[in-house]
């Protein structure tokens, strides 16, 4: 077993309904939820949009191969509603569900890269993140989530 660190993010429907939709499948398919962050309503990133996001992060332990773990949280948000735009990029969604650390690994595999490679530029994902796990190491950066969080850089 592994411990997952994942933030779900939404701006479109009903984000409080869709998240708690989201951890029971996450209990269900990946394994059991051991820690919610406290909710954090924020402006979009990366681009401009008309409402704010929710975003919560979950401990989940998994005995799963982290792949496979993806693969389920891809399958989860489709059944949510998300639908990704045909030119990429940042948009509303009704889910997103991201993996921000798998208890202290580095992965590189296509689709797959952990911790997330733009955690540390996120305030929206460490607020959560260092809700549940602020002594948490990033791997490759070697600071604490609340470390990040005290010097992530100004939006872009």
């Amino acid at each position: 077993m592994a411990e997952h660190i994942l933030l779900l993010g939404a701006d479109l429907g009903d984000p409080p309904r869709t998240f708690a939709r989201a951890t029971e499948l996450i209990t269900r398919r990946v394994g059991p939820v051991r820690a919610v962050s406290r909710d954090h309503w924020t402006r979009p990133w990366g681009f401009s949009g008309a409402h704010l996001f929710l975003n919560r992060a979950l401990a989940v332990d998994s005995g799963s191969p982290p792949p496979q773990v993806m693969q389920t949280l891809v399958e989860i948000e489709q059944e949510l509603g998300r639908q990704r735009p045909a030119t990429g990029g940042y948009a509303s969604r009704a889910i997103d569900i991201d993996i921000l650390f798998i208890e202290g690994q580095v992965i590189d595999l296509p689709g797959l890269a952990v911790p997330h490679p733009r955690v540390h530029l996120r305030a929206f994902a460490l607020g959560p993140a260092a809700d549940i796990a602020p002594a948490l190491v990033h791997p490759g950066l070697g600071r604490t989530v609340l470390q990040l969080l005290d010097q992530v850089p100004p939006e872009p």
